[in-house]
C-alpha cells in the first residue's frame, strides 16, 4: 500500500481479494502496510488488477510457495511466545527430558534438574511413535498427567508430542507445545488440525525431507491462522552409519535466509550417540540456532527408549555450564 494510503482503501483491498478466493494477510510495517494475498499459484494473474485499486501502490508476485513462512511477506523474525518465555531473536531456549515418560518420580527428578541446569521447557514423550509395535510407545494419558505433575513441581512449561488428529485436543490441554515428530511432518491432516490449535507448535525435520518441504509443511499450520511455528533440525538419513543420523546443521543459515520462523537443534537424535550431543550443541548455539531439545534421563542405562543418546543429569549439567558462556558470546540470552 501506498504511505498515504487510508484505512478505509486498505479494507477495500482486503475485501476484494477475499472475493477473488485469497486469504489476506496484513503486516503492519513502520511506514507502510504489506497485504499478502494467499491462495493458488495459477489465479495469481488475477490480483494484478489490484494495482488500478485506490492506496495501492504496487502488486508483486511471491516467488516462494511458502508464502506465510517465507520472508517476503514477513522479512523480521518472528519470536514465539510460550507463557512468558520468547522463542526466537536475542533468546535462546534450551527444552530437555526423557524421550519417553516412564514413572512420576523419573520425570519430577529430570524436571527438577534440568531446570537447576538452567532448562527453560521440560520436554517428555506420552505418545511415542516407535519403528516397531513392539517397543515401548508411552503411556498416553498417563504420561501428560505426570507430565502435568512435574510441570506443577517445577513449573516449567511443557512440550510432547501429538500423533494423530484424534489427539490433539488432548494434548492441548496438557502442553504448552504441541511437537510434530519427524515421521509425521507430511501427516498433512495432522497438520491442518494443528494449524487451528491456540498452542505453539514445534514441527521437527522428516529423515528425508528437504528444506522447501519442511517449510511447506510449516505452511499448512500457517495457513490455517495458527502463526506460532518453530522449526527443529533433528538429523536427517545419509549413507553414513557411524551416528544415527547427520546433523545437518547448515540448515540453520538456509533456514535465517529463507523463513521468519525460529529454528532449533536436536543434537539427541541427530547424533544418536551421548558423547557427541554436548560438541554439537554448541555448535548449534554457535551457527545461530535459537536453541536445543535435548534427551536427559536420570538412569539412561534403564530407559524405555533411546538410553544411548540420552545424558545423565550430571552430563546435562555439565554440558550448560560450558554452554552458558558461548551464548552471550554470540549476542543471545538464556
Amino acid at each position: 500500500m501506498k504511505t498515504d494510503a487510508t484505512p478505509e482503501q486498505e479494507k477495500a483491498v482486503i475485501k476484494r481479494i477475499e472475493e477473488m478466493g485469497f486469504k489476506s494477510h496484513v503486516i503492519h510495517g513502520q511506514d507502510r502496510d504489506v497485504i499478502g494475498a494467499i491462495g493458488h499459484e495459477k489465479k495469481k494473474l488475477d490480483l494484478m488488477a489490484l494495482q488500478t485499486h485506490a492506496g495501492v501502490e504496487a502488486v508483486i508476485p511471491i516467488s516462494k510457495p511458502y508464502k506465510l513462512a517465507g520472508r517476503e511477506l514477513h522479512p523480521k523474525p518472528t519470536a514465539v511466545k510460550v507463557g512468558s518465555l520468547k522463542i526466537g531473536p536475542g533468546t535462546f531456549a534450551v527444552m530437555a527430558g526423557p524421550c519417553s515418560v516412564e514413572s512420576e518420580a523419573q520425570i519430577v527428578k529430570t524436571a527438577q534438574s534440568v531446570k537447576a541446569a538452567g532448562a527453560q521447557i521440560l520436554r517428555g514423550g506420552a505418545y511415542k511413535p516407535r519403528t516397531s509395535p513392539y517397543d515401548f510407545q508411552g503411556l498416553a494419558e498417563e504420561g501428560l498427567r505426570l507430565l502435568e505433575i512435574a510441570k506443577a513441581e517445577t513449573g516449567l512449561p511443557l512440550v510432547t508430542e501429538v500423533m494423530s488428529q484424534r489427539d490433539v485436543e488432548r494434548v492441548e490441554r496438557s502442553a504448552d507445545i504441541l511437537q510434530v515428530g519427524a515421521r509425521n511432518v507430511q501427516n498433512f491432516a495432522l497438520l491442518k488440525e494443528l494449524g487451528q490449535a491456540k498452542k505453539p507448535v514445534l514441527l521437527k525435520r522428516g529423515m528425508s525431507t528437504t528444506i522447501k518441504e519442511w517449510l511447506m509443511s510449516a505452511e499448512y499450520i500457517l495457513s490455517e491462522g495458527n502463526r506460532d511455528v518453530i522449526l527443529c533440525e533433528r538429523g536427517i538419513r545419509t549413507f553414513e552409519t557411524a551416528t544415527r543420523n547427520t546433523l545437518d546443521l547448515s540448515a540453520v543459515p538456509v533456514l535465517r535466509e529463507q523463513t521468519h520462523l525460529p529454528v532449533i537443534i536436536d543434537p539427541s537424535h541427530g547424533t544418536g550417540v551421548r558423547d557427541y550431543v554436548p560438541p554439537m550443541a554448541m555448535a548449534a548455539a554457535a551457527v545461530g540456532a535459537d536453541g536445543l531439545m535435548v534427551e536427559v534421563h536420570p538412569t539412561p542405562e534403564t530407559a524405555l527408549s533411546d538410553g544411548a543418546q540420552s545424558l545423565t543429569l550430571e552430563m546435562f549439567s555439565a554440558m550448560m555450564a560450558k554452554l552458558k558462556p558461548l551464548i552471550e558470546l554470540v549476542g543471545r540470552s538464556l
